[in-house]
């Protein structure tokens, strides 16, 4: 059973807020405040705070029953984009712009919850210069293009695999990656395509690098046996 404590009030809080919002002015936003309200809690634990109000089996629960509602919620994004394209409605692309930021949000914390940063930002970059290199394809029209278009996608999967022995250099270089893509992406509109494409590719390869600069748990404990 969940304590009483801050987060519970803070929790009911956001609820009446939303209540009184939606009372007030049916601004739609109180939805976001109904969600913020009913999930403050089991994200602040996924995130180690206020674990300890939590027991196990809670964690459990919470754990399974949020994956249910996960791939729900993605299959009903997915249901809802289908019907919109075939109705010839482009609002169809808010609901994939959701899939991709949802799935892409999750597998960005799969590896950052494991707390090997480098290892972790070795990860994303490399998924994400595959990622590049994926859609780069489908723009191609020849073989020579296809070789074209992959290459800065590769580029960037190598850089991913260059950041285990030299990660600051390459935090640094990722760094300068990340603003060159952010600028072509948003150069050619500001759309809601070109917006999720920003988010999907920018803010991982963004966090990469300030994970190549963050010294992991396992370099500080190496530490001291080396200077034994």
């Amino acid at each position: 059973m969940s304590k009483r404590d801050a987060i519970f009030w803070w929790a009911s809080a956001i609820f009446v807020a939303a209540l009184l919002l939606f009372a007030a002015t049916q601004n739609q936003f109180w939805l976001a405040l109904m969600i913020a309200s009913y999930l403050l809690r089991p994200t602040l634990a996924s995130l180690g705070i206020g674990r300890a109000k939590i027991d196990e089996r809670q964690m459990t629960i919470n754990y399974r029953s949020g994956n249910i509602a996960f791939a729900v919620t993605l299959m009903l994004c997915a249901f809802c984009a289908a019907k919109l394209e075939l109705e010839g409605d482009h609002a169809f692309e808010l609901f994939a712009m959701v899939i991709i930021l949802g799935l892409a949000t999750k597998a960005l914390f799969n590896v950052i919850l494991v707390k090997n940063y480098r290892e972790a930002a070795t990860k994303i970059i490399i998924s994400v210069g595959l990622l590049i290199a994926l859609f780069s394809v489908m723009d191609a029209s020849s073989f020579l293009s296809v070789v074209m278009q992959i290459l800065p996608g590769l580029a960037i999967a190598g850089i991913g695999l260059l950041s285990r022995k030299y990660p600051r250099p390459i935090g640094i270089v990722v760094f300068a990656a990340t603003a060159i893509l952010l600028w072509l992406i948003l150069h050619r509109g500001t759309g809601w395509g070109q917006l999720a494409t920003a988010a999907v590719i920018c803010i991982p390869l963004g966090l990469a690098g300030a994970a190549l600069f963050v010294r992991d748990k396992t370099e500080g404990d190496a530490e001291p046996a080396n200077s034994a």
